[in-house]
Protein backbone atom coordinates (compact mmCIF):
# COMPACT_ATOMS: atom_id res chain seq x y z
CA UNK A 1 0.00 0.00 0.00
CA UNK A 2 1.26 3.29 -0.92
CA UNK A 3 0.28 7.00 -0.19
CA UNK A 4 1.47 9.99 -2.41
CA UNK A 5 2.33 13.17 -0.77
CA UNK A 6 3.06 16.75 -2.06
CA UNK A 7 5.57 19.40 -0.33
CA UNK A 8 4.78 22.94 1.11
CA UNK A 9 6.73 25.73 1.13
CA UNK A 10 10.43 25.95 2.03
CA UNK A 11 10.98 23.50 -1.20
CA UNK A 12 11.32 26.05 -3.91
CA UNK A 13 14.65 26.62 -5.54
CA UNK A 14 15.46 28.34 -8.70
CA UNK A 15 15.53 26.20 -11.57
CA UNK A 16 13.30 23.21 -10.17
CA UNK A 17 11.36 21.29 -13.10
CA UNK A 18 13.99 22.45 -15.73
CA UNK A 19 15.30 19.53 -16.74
CA UNK A 20 11.87 18.00 -17.33
CA UNK A 21 10.52 21.48 -19.04
CA UNK A 22 13.57 21.57 -21.56
CA UNK A 23 12.58 17.73 -22.30
CA UNK A 24 9.01 17.41 -22.61
CA UNK A 25 6.43 19.44 -24.55
CA UNK A 26 3.78 17.99 -22.09
CA UNK A 27 5.31 19.95 -19.08
CA UNK A 28 6.10 23.09 -21.44
CA UNK A 29 2.26 23.03 -22.11
CA UNK A 30 1.05 22.89 -18.85
CA UNK A 31 3.58 25.70 -17.43
CA UNK A 32 2.21 28.00 -20.44
CA UNK A 33 -1.44 27.30 -19.38
CA UNK A 34 -0.08 28.61 -15.90
CA UNK A 35 1.35 31.62 -17.34
CA UNK A 36 -2.11 32.82 -19.38
CA UNK A 37 -4.14 31.66 -16.37
CA UNK A 38 -2.21 33.95 -13.97
CA UNK A 39 -1.23 36.97 -16.57
CA UNK A 40 2.63 36.98 -16.11
CA UNK A 41 5.23 34.11 -16.56
CA UNK A 42 5.64 32.15 -13.56
CA UNK A 43 7.62 29.65 -15.77
CA UNK A 44 9.97 32.46 -15.92
CA UNK A 45 10.37 32.88 -12.51
CA UNK A 46 10.66 29.36 -11.74
CA UNK A 47 13.15 28.16 -14.62
CA UNK A 48 15.35 31.54 -13.89
CA UNK A 49 14.35 33.30 -11.09
CA UNK A 50 15.44 35.86 -9.64
CA UNK A 51 14.97 34.23 -6.05
CA UNK A 52 14.01 36.99 -3.81
CA UNK A 53 11.15 37.15 -6.34
CA UNK A 54 10.42 33.46 -6.19
CA UNK A 55 10.72 33.48 -2.63
CA UNK A 56 7.55 36.13 -2.15
CA UNK A 57 4.77 33.70 -0.96
CA UNK A 58 2.01 34.92 -3.34
CA UNK A 59 4.77 33.27 -5.61
CA UNK A 60 6.18 30.23 -3.89
CA UNK A 61 3.14 28.77 -3.62
CA UNK A 62 1.37 28.44 -7.05
CA UNK A 63 5.39 27.77 -8.23
CA UNK A 64 5.65 24.80 -6.07
CA UNK A 65 2.02 23.42 -7.02
CA UNK A 66 2.85 23.80 -10.83
CA UNK A 67 6.09 21.78 -10.59
CA UNK A 68 4.49 19.07 -8.16
CA UNK A 69 1.41 18.84 -10.53
CA UNK A 70 3.56 18.84 -13.77
CA UNK A 71 5.96 15.75 -11.98
CA UNK A 72 2.62 14.36 -11.11
CA UNK A 73 0.90 14.16 -14.48
CA UNK A 74 4.11 13.71 -16.61
CA UNK A 75 4.23 10.69 -14.51
CA UNK A 76 1.16 8.81 -16.10
CA UNK A 77 1.54 10.90 -19.83
CA UNK A 78 5.16 10.12 -20.45
CA UNK A 79 5.96 6.79 -18.13
CA UNK A 80 2.24 5.31 -17.91
CA UNK A 81 2.78 4.89 -14.34
CA UNK A 82 -0.73 5.43 -12.65
CA UNK A 83 -0.68 7.34 -9.10
CA UNK A 84 -4.01 7.58 -8.30
CA UNK A 85 -3.86 4.22 -7.68
CA UNK A 86 -3.14 5.34 -4.59
CA UNK A 87 -4.35 4.93 -0.89
CA UNK A 88 -4.04 8.26 0.46
CA UNK A 89 -2.93 11.54 -0.83
CA UNK A 90 -1.53 14.53 1.25
CA UNK A 91 0.11 17.39 1.46
CA UNK A 92 1.99 20.10 3.93
CA UNK A 93 0.35 23.32 3.98
CA UNK A 94 -0.24 24.52 0.15
CA UNK A 95 0.90 20.68 -0.95
CA UNK A 96 -2.93 19.99 0.17
CA UNK A 97 -4.11 21.94 -2.63
CA UNK A 98 -1.67 19.78 -5.20
CA UNK A 99 -2.85 16.82 -3.34
CA UNK A 100 -6.23 18.23 -4.27
CA UNK A 101 -5.43 18.62 -8.08
CA UNK A 102 -3.51 15.51 -8.34
CA UNK A 103 -6.96 14.01 -7.44
CA UNK A 104 -8.89 15.40 -9.56
CA UNK A 105 -11.07 17.67 -7.28
CA UNK A 106 -9.59 21.26 -8.74
CA UNK A 107 -8.29 22.28 -12.01
CA UNK A 108 -5.36 23.53 -12.48
CA UNK A 109 -6.54 27.08 -13.11
CA UNK A 110 -8.41 27.12 -10.46
CA UNK A 111 -5.43 25.97 -7.96
CA UNK A 112 -3.08 28.71 -9.56
CA UNK A 113 -5.32 31.19 -9.03
CA UNK A 114 -6.71 30.19 -5.40
CA UNK A 115 -2.52 29.53 -4.59
CA UNK A 116 -1.80 33.05 -5.93
CA UNK A 117 -4.52 34.80 -3.53
CA UNK A 118 -3.98 32.31 -0.60
CA UNK A 119 -0.13 33.40 -0.69
CA UNK A 120 -1.12 37.10 -0.90
CA UNK A 121 -3.56 36.91 1.56
CA UNK A 122 -0.90 35.18 4.18
CA UNK A 123 2.18 37.41 3.45
CA UNK A 124 -0.35 40.52 4.22
CA UNK A 125 -2.28 39.22 6.85
CA UNK A 126 0.54 40.63 9.49
CA UNK A 127 3.20 43.77 8.67
CA UNK A 128 6.54 42.44 7.47
CA UNK A 129 9.07 42.69 10.37
CA UNK A 130 5.68 41.80 13.43
CA UNK A 131 5.74 38.04 12.85
CA UNK A 132 8.22 34.98 12.64
CA UNK A 133 8.30 31.56 12.68
CA UNK A 134 10.68 29.66 15.21
CA UNK A 135 12.09 25.48 14.40
CA UNK A 136 11.99 23.64 18.04
CA UNK A 137 14.70 20.29 17.46
CA UNK A 138 14.38 17.36 19.42
CA UNK A 139 11.71 18.11 22.05
CA UNK A 140 8.41 16.16 22.14
CA UNK A 141 5.05 17.83 21.23
CA UNK A 142 4.01 17.98 25.10
CA UNK A 143 6.74 19.28 26.55
CA UNK A 144 6.61 22.47 23.97
CA UNK A 145 3.19 23.05 24.64
CA UNK A 146 3.76 22.40 28.40
CA UNK A 147 6.03 25.39 28.17
CA UNK A 148 3.12 27.32 25.83
CA UNK A 149 0.75 26.88 28.71
CA UNK A 150 2.70 27.39 31.72
CA UNK A 151 3.91 31.11 30.17
CA UNK A 152 0.68 32.09 28.42
CA UNK A 153 0.61 35.41 30.69
CA UNK A 154 4.25 36.63 29.65
CA UNK A 155 3.94 35.59 25.64
CA UNK A 156 1.34 34.08 22.78
CA UNK A 157 3.08 31.66 20.35
CA UNK A 158 1.55 28.90 18.67
CA UNK A 159 2.99 25.80 17.53
CA UNK A 160 2.27 25.88 13.40
CA UNK A 161 3.84 22.52 12.08
CA UNK A 162 3.73 19.38 14.45
CA UNK A 163 6.58 18.21 11.54
CA UNK A 164 8.23 14.73 13.05
CA UNK A 165 9.58 13.02 16.62
CA UNK A 166 11.50 16.06 17.45
CA UNK A 167 10.81 18.71 14.66
CA UNK A 168 8.26 21.30 15.45
CA UNK A 169 7.46 24.96 14.12
CA UNK A 170 6.48 27.97 16.65
CA UNK A 171 4.85 31.02 15.22
CA UNK A 172 3.91 34.14 16.96
CA UNK A 173 4.73 38.12 17.31
CA UNK A 174 8.63 38.75 16.93
CA UNK A 175 8.76 39.69 20.51
CA UNK A 176 6.80 36.73 21.94
CA UNK A 177 9.16 34.21 20.02
CA UNK A 178 12.02 36.29 21.79
CA UNK A 179 10.84 35.86 25.20
CA UNK A 180 10.18 31.89 24.25
CA UNK A 181 13.30 31.59 22.79
CA UNK A 182 15.06 32.58 25.94
CA UNK A 183 12.72 30.16 27.87
CA UNK A 184 13.85 27.41 25.08
CA UNK A 185 17.40 27.88 25.76
CA UNK A 186 17.07 27.82 29.79
CA UNK A 187 15.35 24.31 28.91
CA UNK A 188 18.59 23.37 27.04
CA UNK A 189 15.91 23.42 23.78
CA UNK A 190 17.47 23.85 20.31
CA UNK A 191 15.47 25.94 18.33
CA UNK A 192 16.00 28.09 14.89
CA UNK A 193 14.65 31.30 13.58
CA UNK A 194 13.56 30.50 9.92
CA UNK A 195 13.97 32.41 7.59
CA UNK A 196 10.24 33.86 6.48
CA UNK A 197 8.50 36.99 7.23
CA UNK A 198 5.17 35.72 8.85
CA UNK A 199 3.87 33.59 11.29
CA UNK A 200 2.02 30.68 9.14
CA UNK A 201 -0.70 28.82 10.93
CA UNK A 202 -1.76 30.78 13.57
CA UNK A 203 -4.22 33.18 14.84
CA UNK A 204 -2.27 36.00 13.24
CA UNK A 205 -3.45 34.99 9.69
CA UNK A 206 -6.90 35.63 10.69
CA UNK A 207 -7.35 38.51 7.70
CA UNK A 208 -6.03 35.77 5.46
CA UNK A 209 -8.93 33.46 6.61
CA UNK A 210 -11.27 35.85 6.17
CA UNK A 211 -10.66 36.21 2.05
CA UNK A 212 -9.90 32.39 1.83
CA UNK A 213 -13.30 31.84 3.23
CA UNK A 214 -14.68 33.87 0.90
CA UNK A 215 -12.35 32.73 -1.87
CA UNK A 216 -13.01 28.65 -1.42
CA UNK A 217 -16.75 29.40 -1.10
CA UNK A 218 -16.64 30.17 -4.70
CA UNK A 219 -14.40 27.35 -6.08
CA UNK A 220 -16.77 24.15 -6.87
CA UNK A 221 -14.83 20.94 -5.35
CA UNK A 222 -15.01 17.21 -7.45
CA UNK A 223 -15.45 14.54 -5.18
CA UNK A 224 -11.81 13.78 -5.35
CA UNK A 225 -10.55 10.07 -6.94
CA UNK A 226 -8.31 9.49 -3.74
CA UNK A 227 -8.87 9.48 -0.20
CA UNK A 228 -7.21 12.72 0.95
CA UNK A 229 -5.58 13.17 4.55
CA UNK A 230 -6.17 16.60 6.29
CA UNK A 231 -3.65 18.76 7.62
CA UNK A 232 -6.25 20.84 9.79
CA UNK A 233 -7.50 16.93 11.66
CA UNK A 234 -4.63 14.10 10.59
CA UNK A 235 -7.55 12.56 10.01
CA UNK A 236 -9.53 11.45 6.24
CA UNK A 237 -11.58 14.19 4.41
CA UNK A 238 -14.82 12.42 4.34
CA UNK A 239 -16.41 15.10 1.61
CA UNK A 240 -16.78 18.26 -0.49
CA UNK A 241 -18.41 20.60 2.09
CA UNK A 242 -16.02 18.98 5.13
CA UNK A 243 -13.10 19.77 2.40
CA UNK A 244 -13.83 23.37 2.11
CA UNK A 245 -14.13 23.87 5.80
CA UNK A 246 -11.09 22.36 6.57
CA UNK A 247 -9.02 24.47 4.01
CA UNK A 248 -10.18 27.33 5.34
CA UNK A 249 -9.37 26.31 9.04
CA UNK A 250 -5.80 25.32 8.04
CA UNK A 251 -5.06 28.88 7.48
CA UNK A 252 -4.47 29.24 11.35
CA UNK A 253 -4.17 26.04 12.05
CA UNK A 254 -1.35 23.65 13.21
CA UNK A 255 -0.19 21.10 10.54
CA UNK A 256 -0.71 18.13 11.99
CA UNK A 257 2.17 16.28 9.42
CA UNK A 258 3.14 13.65 12.04
CA UNK A 259 -0.29 12.72 13.12
CA UNK A 260 -1.24 12.33 9.25
CA UNK A 261 1.82 9.86 8.31
CA UNK A 262 1.12 8.25 11.61
CA UNK A 263 -2.63 7.62 10.55
CA UNK A 264 -1.66 6.31 7.18
CA UNK A 265 1.10 3.84 8.31
CA UNK A 266 -1.48 2.33 10.81
CA UNK A 267 -3.77 1.66 8.00
CA UNK A 268 -1.25 -0.25 6.60
CA UNK A 269 0.49 2.39 3.98
CA UNK A 270 4.53 1.00 3.81
CA UNK A 271 5.04 3.27 1.05
CA UNK A 272 5.14 7.07 0.41
CA UNK A 273 5.87 9.16 -2.66
CA UNK A 274 6.87 12.49 -2.96
CA UNK A 275 6.28 14.33 -5.75
CA UNK A 276 7.91 17.87 -6.02
CA UNK A 277 10.49 20.03 -5.52
CA UNK A 278 12.87 19.33 -2.99
CA UNK A 279 12.98 15.65 -0.60
CA UNK A 280 11.61 17.76 3.20
CA UNK A 281 8.95 15.67 3.31
CA UNK A 282 10.93 12.15 3.05
CA UNK A 283 13.00 13.57 5.62
CA UNK A 284 10.27 13.92 7.97
CA UNK A 285 9.02 10.53 7.55
CA UNK A 286 12.26 9.18 7.86
CA UNK A 287 12.38 11.01 11.35
CA UNK A 288 8.87 8.99 11.86
CA UNK A 289 9.07 5.73 11.08
CA UNK A 290 12.44 4.53 9.68
CA UNK A 291 11.23 1.37 8.61
CA UNK A 292 9.17 2.91 5.99
CA UNK A 293 10.51 3.58 2.47
CA UNK A 294 10.08 7.07 0.51
CA UNK A 295 11.07 8.23 -2.52
CA UNK A 296 11.09 11.45 -3.28
CA UNK A 297 10.31 12.15 -7.41
CA UNK A 298 11.23 15.56 -8.93
CA UNK A 299 13.96 14.23 -11.69
CA UNK A 300 13.62 12.16 -14.44
CA UNK A 301 16.02 9.44 -13.51
CA UNK A 302 14.11 9.64 -10.43
CA UNK A 303 10.73 9.08 -12.14
CA UNK A 304 12.14 5.83 -13.82
CA UNK A 305 13.19 4.81 -10.66
CA UNK A 306 9.50 4.55 -8.88
CA UNK A 307 8.97 0.53 -7.65
CA UNK A 308 5.58 0.73 -6.11
CA UNK A 309 4.26 -1.61 -3.96
CA UNK A 310 0.61 -1.88 -4.45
Amino acid sequence: MFSVIFPGQGSQLVGMGKDLYNKYSFVQNLFKEADDTLGFSLSNLILNGPKDVLDLTENTQPAIFLVSYSIFKLIKEEFNIDLNKANFFAGHSLGEYSALAAAGSLSLSSTLKILKIRGKAMQSSVPKGVGGMVAVLGSEIKEIENIILENKSKYECYIANDNSEGQIVLSGNIEDLEKMITDLKAANIKNIKLPVSAPFHCKLMNKATLVMSEEISKLNFEEPKNTLISNVTGKEISNSNELKNLLVKQIESRVRWRESVLLMINKGINQFIEIGPGKILSGLIKRIDRSIKVSAINTEEDIKLININE
